[in-house]
């Protein structure tokens, strides 16, 4: 039997990524600690990890190249603590499903600063696919179902709060030129660990009665496989696929997050809620696709 070729092999890893990405609002379900500490456990852990990994390979970190871009690392690392806590919050009051779903609007709110930004273009079809994102969003917000009650709004608001934090990590890595997909990763998280350090210790704190062996034993699973080993896939792929191929399959992720919120948790969404997803994954997916040349 042949051995998978490299890009046979790249999307299964960058699928796996996106599989683990899509499970982490059900890790979050079973893990009864304040957000800020998960976010704190998932930066640590993730950094440690993906450290041991370049160990183990014999990579050298280009030192160099992440004091030139130092203020974009350290911004998005900031960038990235916060947006988990507001993410993992999100779950707490909405269903993983819509927390998700919020979540990925981070691409449409690039979208929509990126003329004034990055000096991009805005074409047609990209402020079609926001029109029609911003209706789909209208529809899993709850605004046409009242019986979603004050709880799945501040969900809602919180998930929408994250996808700003996120479209600031995407904006900012765009700053970021000649560092390593890996050495980036690293400075990321761990700056993400030193800046939610203070704040975890001065607003949240969990009884030790709280870190059960189970509790501990998802805290692991979410910071090394859903931060360490997840991110060395995803970049351990992009280099053997196209950048398209790569934007295209991280829409595995929120689809697996409903799947899961349907199937495993039983959370419940009407129908102007799963019409409302599916316009948001059908317009963002949409957005990603080449445009045609004139």
């Amino acid at each position: 039997m042949k051995s998978m070729n490299a890009p046979a092999r790249a999307r299964l890893s960058l699928l796996t990524a996106m599989i683990i990405w899509g499970s982490i609002g059900l890790f979050r379900r079973f893990i009864p600690l304040p957000s800020g500490v998960i976010a704190e456990f998932r930066a640590v852990g993730g950094a440690a990890f993906l450290l041991l990994l370049m160990v183990f390979r014999k990579d050298r970190p280009d030192l160099s190249a992440v004091r030139k871009n130092l203020l974009p690392l350290i911004l998005s690392g900031t960038f990235i603590g916060f947006n988990w806590i507001l993410l993992f919050e999100a779950y707490r009051y909405t269903s993983v499903a819509v927390a998700t779903l919020c979540y990925y609007m981070a691409p449409m709110i690039v979208i929509l600063v990126s003329p004034l930004l990055l000096h991009e273009r805005l074409t047609g079809r990209k402020l079609i696919c926001l029109l029609i994102t911003l209706a789909g969003m209208a529809l899993v917000s709850g605004v046409f179902d009242p019986s979603s009650g004050k709880t799945g709004a501040k969900g809602v608001l919180l998930g929408l709060a994250a996808a700003v934090l996120y479209a600031g990590v995407m904006l900012t890595n765009k700053r970021i030129s000649g560092v390593p997909a890996m050495d980036k990763t690293i400075s990321q998280l761990s700056v993400a660990a030193v800046v939610l350090l203070p704040y975890v210790l001065l607003t949240e704190s969990a009884p030790l009665a709280a870190y059960t062996p189970l509790c501990i034993a998802m805290l692991a699973v979410v910071a090394v496989v859903h931060t360490g080993l997840s991110y060395a896939l995803y970049f351990g792929s992009m280099k053997d696929l196209p950048a398209q191929t790569v934007a295209l399959m991280s829409y595995i992720d929120p689809v697996v997050a409903v799947l899961l919120s349907a199937l495993v948790l039983k959370e419940p969404m009407s129908l102007p809620g799963a019409l409302g997803a599916a316009l948001i994954l059908g317009a963002v997916i949409a957005c990603e696709l080449p445009e045609k040349q004139k």
